[in-house]
């Protein structure tokens, strides 16, 4: 996530469509609020809490907001404006509609619509906004693969066990495990993968009980394993781009560039672009994630998008 100055505001919204309306139709809706306070009609949005990353402040403002619960799919381009005089930026996405709690008028907002879009610019407040509804509309259906680094782990100086494999969480990495959860959700992930190693299947642990789902440990992908067969942990790299359900996989800092490499190469992506791409970056902290945006074709997967997130301290 890039950094931005500590006095700029920040937020993050979603566009979302009708999911009965037809893709790539002009009659294609897109999900409105009305703030009574500004007067203004635009996208769903919020300012971050403290201790929360940009997507689970997406999901949580279109819950509060709409009454409609979402998955992200591909990121969307930030916005940057000002705002009774103070500097904002909106991080957004396009939002799936998961589920309908039922809309409840309030001061924030008392009013939501389903507009078509070709109507947004004329409907929407907001040129920007309007440009982000044509830009959304446009983007395919994607299912995210995210890349994820383990929790911060017990120091090995103070680990008395004679396994490293068995060496724990911290303190610390047990809380980047428990605020994973709503991460990992805020991407709609239904499959989970991990290195065999204690510190790896304890990050994602909560997370899959959260979603009544067994962790798939893969050898391949623990320290160990990798440091025996790379190659292998490649191939299973790939094996899981391929698969097109949204998935987690949760492995260690030296395997991950293989991991990437593996992948990148399978999308066709030319290892000069990769290293100059910030996003692609396996120099990842302690529960860091790069989450790699797949849109689907007879061909198989493309990154349609890509982006990296790293939890706050």
């Amino acid at each position: 996530m890039a950094k931005s100055d500590s006095a700029t505001i920040r937020a993050a919204g979603v566009v979302v469509f009708d999911p009965t309306s037809t893709p790539g139709s002009s009659q294609r809706r897109f999900l409105t609020v009305h703030r009574p306070h500004r007067a203004d009609w635009s996208l769903p949005k919020g300012k971050v809490d403290p201790g929360e990353i940009t997507p689970c402040t997406a999901v949580r403002e279109c819950d509060e907001e709409t009454g409609f619960r979402v998955r992200l799919q591909s990121r969307l381009p930030t916005a940057r404006y000002q705002a009774s005089g103070e500097s904002k930026e909106v991080d957004y996405w396009i939002g799936a509609v998961r589920d309908d709690e039922g809309f409840a008028p309030d001061d924030e907002v008392d009013e939501i619509r389903w507009v078509p879009v070709e109507e947004a610019g004329e409907f929407l407040t907001y040129s920007d906004d309007a440009e982000l509804v044509r830009l959304a509309s446009a983007a395919p259906d994607t299912t995210p693969l995210i890349l994820l680094r383990h929790g911060k782990a017990m120091r090995r100086a103070d680990f008395e066990g004679k396994d490293d494999s068995e060496r724990p969480l911290s303190g610390r990495g047990r809380g980047e495990a428990k605020r994973l959860v709503d991460v990992l959700d805020a991407f709609g992930i239904e499959r989970v993968h991990s290195s065999p190693f204690r510190r790896c299947t304890a990050t994602v642990g909560k997370f899959a009980k959260s979603i009544n789902t067994d962790i798939v440990q893969d050898g391949a992908f623990s320290e160990a394993g990798h440091s025996e067969d790379p190659r292998r942990s490649a191939e299973r790299a790939v094996e899981l781009l391929l698969q097109p359900e949204p998935t987690v996989l949760c492995t260690h800092r030296p395997v991950l560039p293989t991991v990437l490499s593996a992948v990148a190469e399978e999308l066709g992506l030319p290892p000069a672009a990769i290293q100059e791409d910030p996003h692609w970056d396996a120099r990842l902290p302690p529960g860091g994630m790069i989450i790699i945006h797949r849109e689907w074709s007879q061909d198989g997967p493309r990154a349609f998008s890509v982006e990296q997130h790293t939890l706050p301290r």
